[in-house]
């Protein structure tokens, strides 16, 4: 067998390189769209260098804990403030929409969809379901109905997924279609369900939602991000409009 020479070696190495680095300068940049995304309709929720597009619910003027740094919208764990979630400025009916997130060890989070903003209800949970984002070792880890993937209190994952790595990003989806939901972990389907079926009515009816009378009955609304003690952020946050 002929051996290779040095320069072919060094030249093998030196091309690797090259490619590794072309691979690294043509990553897509946080918080943005490709082409091909931009003609299937996506837009952006988050530009990644504010909060245009959101607003603190029923427009609170208080101070709050969400910022933006390093391309991810922030919402700090800081106690001087109160804990506000976050919502978007216009309304959604059928969408398909995605999401990065990270948490911090022992964090609870959450997405809202559907939500009512009216000042005679109290916070974006008593109208709206919630996608659960939970770091695995938070004690509500033992309730399957308030795991990573679940909606809130109400369906459990199908498949139960790890999120034990605090600071670790995952990627969640949920997509709405006429009162139809599906909710996604790194791409793993974790819950389906029709918000327009009696089986639905009756769920609601069984869990504590039963005593606010605005939850889960629309099936169109604002997005929310939950501002809960821990720290938690967010970036590539994008939606399709179906």
């Amino acid at each position: 067998m002929t051996m290779p020479t040095p320069f072919i070696k060094i030249t093998g190495v030196f091309s690797f390189a090259i490619c590794m680095i072309g691979s690294c300068t043509m990553r897509k940049p946080f918080n943005s769209l490709t082409e091909q995304e931009k003609k299937e309709g996506w837009v952006l929720l988050f530009d990644g260098a504010s909060t245009k597009g959101w607003h603190l619910y029923n427009n609170d003027k208080r101070a709050s804990t969400w910022s933006v740094s390093n391309d991810e919208l922030i919402c700090g764990p800081d106690i001087r403030f109160d804990h506000m979630d976050l919502v978007t400025d216009k309304e959604y009916k059928n969408f398909d929409l995605t999401f990065d997130w990270k948490i911090n060890k022992g964090g609870n989070s959450g997405v809202f969809i559907n939500v009512v903003e009216r000042p005679d209800i109290q916070a974006t949970w008593a109208s709206a379901p919630e996608y659960q984002m939970l770091e695995g070792t938070h004690q509500d880890q033992a309730n399957p109905r308030q795991r990573s993937g679940a909606m809130f209190n109400l369906f459990p994952p199908k498949v139960s997924m790890d999120t034990t790595r605090a600071d670790e990003w995952y990627t969640s989806r949920i997509k709405q279609q006429d009162g139809h939901l599906e909710f996604y972990l790194n791409d793993t389907l974790t819950v389906q369900a029709d918000l327009t079926s009696q089986a639905w009515t009756d769920s609601v009816a069984k869990s504590n939602f039963h005593n606010f009378p605005a939850f889960g009955r629309q099936t169109s609304g604002r997005i929310a991000l939950q501002d809960w003690q821990k720290a938690v952020s967010f970036k590539n946050i994008k939606i399709r409009e179906l």
